[in-house]
């Protein structure tokens, strides 16, 4: 997991090709004023979830992991508190392959806020709970990139 200011994005390009195409396209985008839906930039390999998700309390946000997708998520309009535990301290759960990704009932182990400007990496050891806020509705993107 890595979790910096927007400002910063460009200094991680060497962990993986296609973090350059993420730093290009918010660079020539406006990203708040962006329609909610998905944006293919490289095929399947990187792709932008433009949404509107609804805040949630701690208990109802549930752990959550990818086999091939890095997840970078960036909130616009509000902070967003993001549950955090390593995949290796979570017992073995169904993974559906359709929509790559493994859901735990595991106990979050501590707990991250992003601001609007901010953004965090989940790489695939990395199973978090997303959406956590006492507003109703927190407005970002997700950047799916292929691991």
């Amino acid at each position: 997991m890595i979790i910096d200011t927007l400002a910063n994005l460009g200094k991680y390009v060497a962990m993986n090709p296609l973090f350059q195409d993420v730093v290009d396209y918010i660079k020539s985008n406006d990203l708040a004023s962006m329609p909610g839906g998905k944006v293919i930039i490289k095929g399947d390999d990187l792709y932008a979830n433009f949404t509107v998700a609804k805040g949630k309390t701690k208990d109802v946000a549930k752990l959550e992991s990818h086999d091939v997708m890095i997840d970078i998520q960036i909130p616009f309009n509000v902070p967003e508190s993001m549950g955090y535990t390593p995949r290796a301290d979570l017992p073995e759960q169904p993974y559906n392959a359709e929509k790559d990704i493994t859901f735990y009932d595991g106990l979050v182990q501590q707990y991250i806020t992003i601001q609007p400007g901010m953004f965090v990496i989940f790489f695939p050891q990395d199973a978090h709970a997303p959406c956590i806020s006492e507003a109703p509705e927190i407005q970002k993107v997700i950047f799916k990139v292929k691991y």
